[in-house]
């Protein structure tokens, strides 16, 4: 009985050694592939944790900041680039209206022949105000003549003074705006043809996809006014 028990006896130590070895075994295996935070107790740990939380939202917030302020620069800039393009067709528009600079669209070209001191100044008034009137935005006259609000017409000896210029026959219109619609209001009775075939003229009109005018408004004389001093 006594060697029996003896011999279980060593048999359950002898298990409960390799048991302990075993574990001995695996927790130094554990220890070796353990990271640097092992040693860390626990609730070191988890305010280690929650540090590492609180810095990942702020980063989170920082990038979605940054995002924002990105989105933000680039809708400011579209509408900052946006913005400047309107003021470009603006001035350019301006510009057009003014005649101080050049332009060039479709249109119509006016050809009037007539005898001397046929066309007066008050044939061409009335032809500019009918091509105003079927929405010319462009009118030169002779090349030379850029016709604009503060123009003036005024009968001459050689042609027709116009601001200044004075222009003889035969007399080119170049105007710009929808060909269809200027033809027609050269043509309807009572018009601009009427009037010249009736002082002895003929009127040619030719429709053009691409009229360019080069004439520019002639700069006003300012009486008063004077460039302010850069001192």
């Amino acid at each position: 009985m006594r060697e029996r028990l003896h011999g279980r006896s060593g048999w359950v130590i002898a298990l409960l050694v390799g048991v302990l070895a075993f574990a001995i075994t695996v927790q130094w295996r554990q220890a070796e592939e353990a990271d640097d935070f092992s040693g860390v107790r626990g609730a070191e740990l988890a305010e280690l944790l929650r540090s590492l939380d609180a810095t990942n939202a702020r980063l989170t917030q920082q990038i979605d900041d940054l995002r924002a302020s990105r989105d933000d620069l680039r809708d400011s800039n579209e509408s900052t680039a946006e913005a400047r393009e309107a003021a470009i067709r603006r001035a350019n528009a301006l510009a057009i209206l003014a005649g101080t600079v050049g332009a060039e669209g479709p249109g119509i070209e006016i050809s009037i022949t007539a005898p001397p001191g046929a066309v007066t100044a008050s044939v061409l008034l009335d032809a500019v105000q009918e091509m105003r009137d079927a929405g010319a935005e462009v009118i030169a006259i002779n090349g030379v003549a850029r016709v604009v609000a503060s123009t003036w017409f005024l009968d001459d000896d050689a042609g027709v003074r116009v601001s200044g210029r004075v222009l003889k026959p035969p007399y080119v219109m170049e105007v710009i705006g929808d060909p269809d619609t200027l033809a027609d209001a050269v043509t309807f009775r009572g018009g601009l043809a009427d009037r010249v075939e009736s002082r002895g003229g003929t009127v040619e009109i030719e429709k053009r996809r691409q009229i360019q005018v080069t004439a520019v408004a002639d700069a006003p004389e300012h009486q008063y006014a004077r460039p302010a001093s850069e001192d």
